[in-house]
């Protein structure tokens, strides 16, 4: 790539543009850097200059991604990480025009993953062997991701200070450091407060102790950690749905519209930005959606 000085002194404004102005965690700011190499790794082959960009040499390039073979819809991640790159070169001066303004995505269909039934996430919780330590945290787990409808990192990030169990609610801390509140169903307050009266008996590192959910090794859990939990589960159960941390949150949010909560209101639960994002659901009749989501959540539904 021509003036490659030059462009690495782009980058790294553009990393403190994206942490500082925008607010964004490391993870993602990683993760738009990350796409973003891979349009650099493209320009140094054309020996192009970044700031001399054309809308033909981004389509040559989007089309690039799709012959290698890379998935729709990480095709639309990688674009989209490029808009806001040109986005950024724009607003300070660094080019004149945009050259994304009229770079096209590629058509992605609106795909609900798979959903497990509620009769199903009571069978899989169902098989958990209690009369462990781990066993009850498991338990714990697995509620609090159906209850709380929580991206697997929030859990695992969860912290003793962000518990707010007599109130009903959990603060969580989303993507770009975001928090929310969030109610928590009685039955996930119950198998925690069971979790808590032995979680004490795990050797918990100094530093670890603010965190709710410890592994064996005394520090917090691990995302592959919840995923390896609930795959075994999965299989045990029979389920043969691809499922994963992240199938608990998409039924958290199937559940609450099936019952009728409002799609607002699950977006910040959820903690989307766009409304977009929670629109991927509605796959019911508009009509359902009338009232409150603590009202709706299966687990917050009295049995008689």
């Amino acid at each position: 790539m021509k003036n490659h000085e030059k462009c690495n002194k782009i980058i790294i404004k553009y990393r403190q543009y994206l942490k500082l102005e925008k607010g964004l965690s490391d993870n993602t700011v990683d993760a738009y850097l990350t796409d973003l190499d891979k349009l650099l790794a493209y320009l140094t082959l054309e020996d192009k200059d970044i700031t001399e960009v054309k809308l033909t040499d981004l389509e040559y390039f989007s089309a690039g991604l799709h012959d290698i073979g890379i998935h729709p819809r990480s095709q639309a991640r990688i674009l989209s990480g490029v808009r806001s790159f040109y986005r950024y070169l724009t607003l300070e001066d660094y080019i004149k025009q945009d050259p994304c303004e009229l770079l096209e995505s590629p058509r992605l269909g609106k795909h609900l993953p798979d959903v497990l039934t509620v009769e199903e996430i009571d069978r899989l919780i169902g098989l958990i062997d209690r009369s462990t330590n781990e066993g009850q945290r498991n338990c714990a787990i697995l509620e609090t991701l159906y209850s709380c409808g929580l991206r697997v990192s929030e859990l695992c990030n969860l912290k003793f200070s962000d518990l707010y169990l007599n109130e009903g609610f959990i603060k969580v801390t989303g993507k770009g450091d975001k928090q929310r509140l969030v109610p928590i169903s009685p039955r996930a307050i119950s198998e925690l407060k069971n979790y808590f009266m032995t979680r004490g008996e795990h050797l918990v590192k100094p530093e670890y102790e603010d965190y709710v959910f410890i592994s064996r090794f005394g520090k917090n859990i691990s995302r592959i950690m919840v995923f390896h939990i609930i795959k075994e589960l999965a299989v045990k159960a029979g389920i043969k749905k691809t499922i994963s941390p992240h199938t608990f949150r998409h039924s958290f949010a199937t559940h609450l519209l099936e019952g009728g909560a409002n799609l607002r209101a699950i977006q910040c639960m959820l903690g989307h930005e766009s409304i977009g994002t929670t629109e991927i659901y509605m796959h019911i009749d508009r009509s359902l959606l009338r009232k409150e989501i603590i009202e709706h959540h299966p687990r917050n539904q009295r049995r008689d």
